[in-house]
């Protein structure tokens, strides 16, 4: 299936490639035709100032309506004569301005050569004038036309590779959000079950420590379950103090780590209020703090600490691990991209959209230098 949708989306790039080769290719030649049909009239123009040339000469010898007519139709082709006894010039369909001016004259001229081969008029085996001419109105349009082309074809190419991104993207949100919401249901009926189980073992005398333990246990699946089951859809913020939110998972994250991961905490000491909603933010600072431990290798210092600017709450978790290089920053946040040996990649994706897409804040590396550490930044509207 996926071999033959890779197989289809070559074959369309292919055909595409084809169709735009094509295209080209006859533009060229109809633009070429349109230069030749170009010269071939200027060069009846030429023969009819010949016989105008001839007439001046033979005083007395009449000159055709028709050469008349030709040199007069001219009313496009930008063209300079250059008479060679009076060494004069005039010109047809371009600025006199030019003509008046040597420097200006000298530089049109050159683009004619470059455009046409210039054409002798001749009398007796005399060359009498030359005539320089260019590009009329027409063909310098058409001449972009190509490039024009190519342009419209990029960006429909583009608009089509956007909308597959987005398209693809929205399944992969879709399909992620289902299985963040089959995994809540999963988990509510063996809940139940734990929640049943510690009523029982209250009433048969067990140490009531290791019965606290296991119900901090079960709020803790508790809230892992509510945390499911929220993704996929808009969860409910409310105005909530960072500080104490930030501090409740520091504390949760440091009697369930291991003795070899020192933690820190600077917090301010007066509450910082934002629009919040607690377990979607928990499980952020978690997954934060794990992909540090795991940078780490289960060794070193964590520090979680808040800063205030007059816009924004700002959430620094740093860790002492391998850190990142700089093409990683962005690439980190993308779903199924991880460092990890047996990591899915789903983390920092889903901490991304929590805050970015839920909290309408952001989150970055604010620094990384490799083998120095990680600082994890989040940004969150404080609210006066």
């Amino acid at each position: 299936m996926l071999r033959n949708k890779s197989l289809s989306r070559w074959g369309f790039i292919l055909a595409s490639l084809i169709v735009i080769s094509l295209i080209l290719w006859n533009t060229y030649i109809f633009f070429s035709q349109l230069k030749e049909n170009e010269r071939a009239k200027m060069e009846i123009w030429a023969v009819a100032q010949e016989e105008l040339a001839q007439s001046q000469e033979d005083e007395g010898s009449p000159i055709s309506e028709t050469a008349l007519t030709i040199i007069r139709s001219n009313s496009s082709t930008p063209m300079i004569l250059h008479t060679l006894k009076e060494d004069s010039y005039t010109g047809r369909n371009i600025d006199e301005e030019i003509l008046d001016n040597e420097k200006d004259r000298k530089k049109k001229i050159e683009q004619f050569i470059s455009e046409y081969k210039p054409l002798e008029v001749t009398y007796n085996d005399q060359v009498l004038s030359v005539i320089y001419f260019g590009n009329s109105p027409l063909i310098n349009k058409l001449k972009y036309y190509p490039a024009a082309l190519i342009l419209i074809i990029f960006l429909f190419i583009l608009a089509v590779y956007l909308f597959y991104k987005t398209s693809k993207s929205a399944e992969q949100n879709k399909l992620w959000a289902g299985m963040a919401k089959e995994t809540a249901h999963q988990i509510g009926t063996p809940l139940s079950s734990l929640i049943g189980w510690t009523e029982i073992l209250k009433s048969e005398n067990v140490n009531p420590e290791y019965i606290l333990e296991m119900e901090k246990d079960v709020s803790r699946l508790e809230t892992i379950t509510e945390r499911f089951s929220k993704i996929g859809s808009m969860p409910k913020l409310e105005r909530c103090d960072l500080v104490e939110e930030t501090k409740a998972t520091f504390q949760y994250l440091q009697k369930r780590t291991s003795k070899l991961i020192h933690f820190q905490l600077n917090i301010p000491e007066d509450p910082v209020f934002v629009q919040l909603n607690p377990q979607l933010f928990s499980w952020t600072i978690e997954n934060l703090v794990k992909n540090g431990i795991d940078a780490m290798k289960g060794k070193g210092t964590i520090t979680i600490s808040i800063e205030e600017n007059p816009k924004y709450a700002l959430v620094h978790i740093t860790d002492t691990g391998k850190g990142l290089t700089k093409s990683e920053f962005r690439r980190i946040f993308t779903p199924g991209h991880t460092t990890k040996k047996r990591g899915w990649g789903l983390g920092l994706s889903l901490a991304k959209r929590i805050i970015e897409e839920y909290h309408n804040g952001k989150i970055r590396v604010l620094k990384s230098v490799p083998n120095q550490g990680t600082i994890m930044e989040i940004a969150l509207k404080t609210e006066n």
